[in-house]
């Protein structure tokens, strides 16, 4: 899709701006031929009717473009060796996430990151590298069923707890192998973010 509207979970809830950007899709197929007026009119009504994406999506599902909601995914796997790995910005959590590294250093950030799960699992088999895992104020994470060896873990303004809150919580498990596991939010100084 045109534009600087990125697929988003479909509950989520859209902004003015959101719901204009979708309309200018529609004013776009309809000026191509591919609405009638009597369609548009239907379509743009719906549109700015909707609250969420997954509501704005079936007025723009058998047109040209990506979706505007993005399905939740259940399972991906990252792998690296002997590079880093990381993952930042808009990007599309799963709710089970499987890691593998070997000597190299793996950073997911996500604090921009679109998360459909209030709870994701996260399986980690990392050789001689670091994990750093960047997690949105007010989340928590349970580390109880990551085995270290000859390694370590840190937290930082991370609540540690075997049961989920009201904030996005994370499930390590796994192996973390001659290097560190480091749990934390988002560190701000002056305009600089990492």
């Amino acid at each position: 899709m045109s534009g600087d509207l990125v697929p988003r979970p479909p509950q989520t809830r859209m902004s003015d701006a959101d719901r204009e950007q979708v309309a200018q899709r529609l004013r776009a197929a309809h000026g191509e031929g591919r609405l009638t007026l009597e369609e548009f009119d239907e379509r743009l009504g719906g549109v700015f009717a909707s609250r969420t994406f997954g509501e704005a999506d079936q007025y723009v599902a058998d047109l040209p473009g990506s979706p505007i909601s993005a399905a939740a995914l259940e399972h991906a796997e990252l792998r690296t060796t002997a590079a880093t790995l990381k993952r930042r910005g808009r990007w599309v959590v799963p709710r089970h996430l499987v890691v593998t590294a070997k000597v190299g250093t793996v950073k997911l950030d996500f604090t921009e990151a679109h998360i459909t799960h209030p709870v994701i699992y996260i399986d980690l088999d990392v050789y001689a590298g670091s994990t750093i895992l960047v997690l949105p104020p007010g989340s928590s994470a349970d580390l109880d069923n990551v085995e270290f060896v000859a390694g370590q873990s840190r937290m930082r303004d991370v609540t540690a707890t075997a049961f989920a809150g009201e904030g996005l919580h994370v499930v390590v498990r796994g192996k973390q192998r001659a290097g560190t596991l480091v749990v934390r939010t988002r560190r701000r100084f002056l305009r600089w973010r990492w």
